[in-house]
């Protein structure tokens, strides 16, 4: 028995610490759909419903998805098992959080949970179990300063204190379907900067996706949700969370698994992205910038810069590639497209399509 242990925790993937895989989790899903989700490129669970249960657990240690969930009774006598990689607070603290009147049943809202509970809150998680860390997630009030919802008395410097209470912090603001008109793609690597600063780049940096109609509101198209992806990790985003519930007019656990279009593109996007994974986790290659508007980050690997670039706009756009003196002898390559750039004196024009993603590798001839 103690053999086997030792050999499961040998060979099961651990997203977190394997410098070669991208952590991209799916939120509060069935565990018996986690080989559906794993053919789509999760390689992460985050929460489960009422658990962790030894059967939620037993069932995810099947289908080789480890887990990030809450450390209640059942989760501390898993301390051993490598299927649990990271514990979590309860889902956005920052948000004003439901009030129920014992006498009548009547549901209110009072204030968000103070930003020093979760601070003392993370204390106790990291004593119970210091070898894990702790996964906090936000709401959109990290990036959408028109949101009434976090309750009275909160405050934007809260986040500065909120993210102190995590190893690994997240949010969750969804531009299409959360937020509707007018559209503002951007909230996302907005999100991502914010909390890269309140956490001084202490903390690891995730986001949420949106990929289905949460609320009946209207659904992001597959090359939005591209978009989003592509600005949260070219602004720092070190993991992916997709949010796959519908609520309105039914409700639907897993309505993305139920999308086949949107699955396909999904999927595809997850590969893309492991394709990169060893890249993303580089120091930044200065100097090299797209204008006009694109999103863009480039890192080096070996003699070569791996250069990420994404349009946030619903329309073409012509922008041009800079490069520094030091590169401007180099070729650059659209590697997804297997297409080169003519560059002149480092400067190179490229045009994106609406919400487009172009990926180059640039170094020596």
């Amino acid at each position: 028995m103690l053999l086997a242990l030792v050999l499961l925790a040998t060979t099961f993937q651990n997203p977190l610490k394997d410098a070669g895989t991208f952590p991209i989790a799916v939120w509060l899903q069935d565990p018996g759909q986690a080989t559906r989700y794993k053919s789509a490129g999760i390689n992460l669970y985050v929460g489960l419903w009422q658990g962790p249960t030894e059967e939620q657990l037993a069932a995810l240690k099947k289908a080789g998805m480890p887990v990030v969930c809450d450390q209640n009774a059942v989760g501390l006598r898993h301390l051993a098992d490598p299927t649990i990689v990271a514990w979590m607070h309860g889902d956005e603290p920052d948000n004003a959080q439901a009030v129920i009147d014992p006498a009548t049943g009547k549901q209110t809202w009072g204030p968000c949970v103070p930003p020093a509970r979760i601070v003392a809150d993370y204390r106790r998680l990291k004593s119970a179990d210091p070898s894990r860390p702790v996964l906090l997630n936000l709401g959109q009030g990290v990036a959408n300063d028109a949101w009434k919802g976090r309750g009275n008395g909160a405050k934007l410097d809260d986040y500065k204190t909120y993210v102190q209470g995590s190893d690994i912090v997240s949010f969750d603001v969804y531009p299409v379907a959360g937020v509707g008109e007018p559209l503002q793609l951007g909230l996302v690597a907005k999100g991502v900067d914010r909390l890269k600063a309140w956490a001084d780049d202490k903390k690891r940096i995730w986001t949420c996706l949106e990929c289905t109609d949460i609320g009946a509101k209207g659904k992001a198209t597959p090359a939005q949700v591209k978009a989003e992806a592509w600005s949260a990790i070219i602004h720092g985003a070190r993991g992916l969370i997709y949010f796959v519930h519908q609520f309105q007019p039914k409700f639907n656990e897993h309505a993305l698994l139920d999308d086949p279009e949107m699955l396909a593109a999904v999927t595809s996007l997850n590969k893309q992205i492991q394709r990169y994974a060893l890249r993303l986790g580089n120091v930044r290659r200065a100097g090299v910038m797209f204008d006009n508007g694109i999103h863009s980050w480039a890192s080096t690997v070996g003699g070569n810069a791996t250069l990420f670039a994404v349009s946030l706009e619903d329309h073409p756009v012509t922008a041009v590639l800079q490069l520094p003196a030091e590169l401007r002898q180099s070729v650059v390559e659209e590697i997804e497209e297997g297409r080169m750039l003519s560059l002149y004196d480092g400067r190179a024009a490229e045009t994106f399509a609406p919400y487009q993603v172009h990926i180059y590798r640039i170094g020596a001839r």
